[in-house]
């Protein structure tokens, strides 16, 4: 490992890389520390304790929200924008075509995107400013105005960043803002564990079984997020002009977890919208209603997990086109070995695809869930780890490692990782 990390100090190229990605870090660390003005932080902080729904949203911005900065939202809208652009892409045709027309089609739904940020981002901070109306200042329609552009700008921004970081530093700029965000609250969560054993609320021997569950999630989700099932392909020699293509044989990556951790964002964002609507509305069968979905409770934790299983099939169906698959593999003389082109192929491979997605669609909803059994168990309260969180988190990771992985055995024939 340190060899490894001399090779990267080496590199010119990849040491100037890590270091604007660090620099740009920073900036978004200070942004979290900016408040929006015409605000009473001190009363928007008493709802965001951990454990609630406040809470899970603070962790993915790193703590901006709580401290409602110019971050609060975070890159939250661009997400929601990209997930409904990918969607789109499927049923509209002009969406379709842009996306087909390779990196042309690429930059226009990408300008696209970004407008679509702007836009919900801007919906969203209007929602946000009229439901913390009492912790405005000055209340108004000029101070809303006011606190929904800042949001709004704060989000651009993050947007920016994560393009600049994408083009100019290492890895997924946009992926890499929310892991920065979620990393930024590990000395939070190690503090809160300490005082809670300083203070003997938990045992040494709780805090040890914390610890051992949380490296035994950490490598289970490392395992499954790798994990592929690769169907054998063989093509078929052809002959263009003089000369031969094909006869040769290569392998189908299928992932397990193809839908990645979409499936949890679509579940959750479903079940918070009750229990968000009653922060607001002071009615009482309301609040009744909402107490039954709040986080944790045993309807929400059923309704999670099987809002999980769905949206993962879901969500693998739309963005996965099994039929397309096996047309391009017919079209350049590919073939599975004991299977015809064409429709048996596609056929066999969604069979294979939906007994794989079964797999990673139980992984989804055992990891989304466990932290509500890491609490019962360990007894730590307010100490959120797993789920969404945990993901992002050891996927981006493994993303930037295999990047930086990549740039290293350019130059040397010896990688990151001792093979």
């Amino acid at each position: 490992m340190l060899s490894a990390l001399s090779n990267i100090a080496k590199i010119t190229e990849l040491r100037q890389k890590v270091l604007f990605t660090l620099a740009m870090f920073l900036v978004f660390r200070a942004g979290t520390h900016i408040p929006v003005p015409g605000m009473d932080i001190a009363q928007i902080e008493r709802l965001f304790t951990s454990g609630n729904l406040f809470g899970l949203l603070d962790l993915f911005s790193g703590g901006a929200l709580s401290k409602f900065s110019i971050f609060a939202m975070s890159i939250t809208p661009y997400i929601n924008a990209s997930i409904i652009m990918q969607l789109l892409t499927v049923v509209v045709p002009t969406f379709e075509q842009w996306n087909k027309e390779g990196v042309e089609g690429r930059k226009k739904i990408t300008q696209i995107t970004r407008y679509g940020t702007v836009l919900l981002g801007f919906i969203q901070a209007l929602g946000m400013a009229f439901g913390l109306k009492a912790a405005i200042l000055n209340p108004g329609i000029g101070s809303i105005l006011l606190i929904a552009i800042t949001l709004t700008a704060g989000t651009t921004f993050l947007m920016w960043l994560g393009e600049q970081i994408t083009e100019k530093g290492i890895g997924n700029g946009i992926s890499l803002i929310i892991f920065a965000g979620i990393v930024s609250r590990l000395p939070g969560g190690l503090s809160t564990i300490y005082q809670y054993l300083h203070a003997g609320t938990i045992s040494p021997l709780k805090v040890i079984l914390f610890l051992i569950i949380a490296v035994a999630m950490i490598v289970f989700v490392i395992l499954i997020q790798q994990g592929q099932r690769k169907i054998p392909v063989q093509y078929a020699k052809r002959v263009v002009g003089r000369k031969m293509y094909g006869g040769h044989s290569t392998h189908l990556p299928l992932k397990v977890n193809q839908a990645g951790v979409i499936p949890i964002i679509f579940a959750s964002s479903v079940l918070m919208f009750p229990v968000t609507i009653a922060q607001f509305i002071n009615i009482g069968w309301v609040k009744t209603v909402a107490g039954y979905f709040a986080w944790g409770t045993p309807l929400q934790t059923i309704l999670y997990a099987l809002m999980i299983l769905f949206f993962t099939y879901f969500y693998t169906a739309v963005t996965l086109n099994i039929s397309d698959m096996a047309d391009n593999m017919k079209k350049y003389g590919g073939f599975i070995p004991g299977l015809r082109p064409g429709k048996p192929t596609a056929e066999y491979l969604d069979r294979v695809m939906t007994r794989i997605t079964m797999a990673g669609a139980l992984f989804l909803a055992a990891i989304a869930i466990l932290p509500n059994f890491v609490v019962w168990i360990t007894s730590i309260q307010g100490v959120y780890f797993g789920g969404t969180a945990l993901l992002i988190v050891v996927g981006v990771a493994l993303d930037t490692m295999k990047q930086v992985e990549s740039l290293i055995v350019m130059r040397h024939y010896q990688g990151f990782m001792k093979k």
